[in-house]
């Protein structure tokens, strides 16, 4: 019997997570299998805990469960610690849940790899403070960028989120109503609207010519934030990069081994 992997979120359907670790098992010669499951709003922890005890080797975990399976997990990566969340759980051999986040190792091998970003010295905004952000926002400080807004409907959760990195002291917050009216050299869009097909209201200040809008988010044709940004001629690049690019991760400490991600990044 194929070894069972799976992708939680609420919602999950337009995933194309199986379809990439699919490719990968094909590419690496692995055997298993890869379905996405959505365990309703309230379902996350006995969805997921049925999923391994009916022997689901492994699983990725998408919006809006992140923090969740941080809880759920036993032991943690340091990068999960350091985030707060959780993108991926393994079984250890004790029957043990290891939790995991690829998030910000994609991210990063997206924006400098794949696109050729520089993110030494660079003013970033990130819209949203939920679990997407605290994954990638360690990796972000760590690559030296220079300047970060946190922005959130919330405010107080956005203030939580930036004191988690005491070593980035060039931050600030705000809530999404009150945005800054500076322009920044990286903007990423953290939050669920584009999964809900939802546009944010964002003044145009935020963006210079090389400004760089980046989604979190994938869909064919481009998302409405990065619609937004091309609508006022600056580049803007959806998450598909970045999904990619963290399955491979999330591959390989399942797997053991590292998958090529260059074909799939072309689709």
């Amino acid at each position: 019997m194929a070894d069972r992997y799976a992708v939680f979120g609420h919602p999950v359907s337009h995933s194309r997570s199986p379809a990439i670790h699919q490719h990968f098992a094909e590419q690496t010669g692995q055997s298993l299998v890869y379905e996405a499951i959505d365990p309703g709003a309230e379902g996350f922890t006995a969805g997921i805990t049925n999923f391994f005890d009916k022997g689901g080797l492994g699983a990725n975990v998408t919006v809006p469960f992140k923090e969740a399976a941080f809880a759920l997990a036993d032991e943690c990566t340091e990068r999960a610690a350091r985030a707060g969340a959780v993108n991926t759980l393994k079984v250890l051999d004790d029957g043990r849940l290891l939790g995991e986040n690829t998030d910000g190792a994609g991210l990063l091998r997206d924006l400098t790899h794949n696109l050729g970003v520089e993110l030494g010295g660079a003013s970033v905004l990130i819209l949203g403070a939920g679990g997407a952000s605290r994954g990638i926002l360690g990796p972000l400080v760590d690559a030296g960028i220079g300047t970060l807004h946190v922005a959130n409907r919330t405010v107080a959760k956005a203030e939580a989120l930036a004191k988690r990195f005491p070593e980035m002291t060039a931050v600030t917050v705000s809530g999404l109503d009150r945005l800054p009216t500076r322009a920044f050299d990286l903007i990423i869009n953290a939050t669920p609207s584009s999964l809900q097909g939802q546009a944010l209201t964002l003044p145009s200040g935020l963006l210079a010519r090389d400004t760089l809008a980046y989604d979190l988010a994938y869909a064919e044709g481009g998302t409405p934030f990065t619609r937004w940004a091309e609508q006022r001629g600056v580049p803007g690049r959806d998450g598909w990069g970045m999904l990619v690019e963290q399955a491979a991760e999330s591959f390989f400490l399942w797997r053991g081994v590292r998958p090529e991600t260059a074909v799939l990044l072309k689709r």
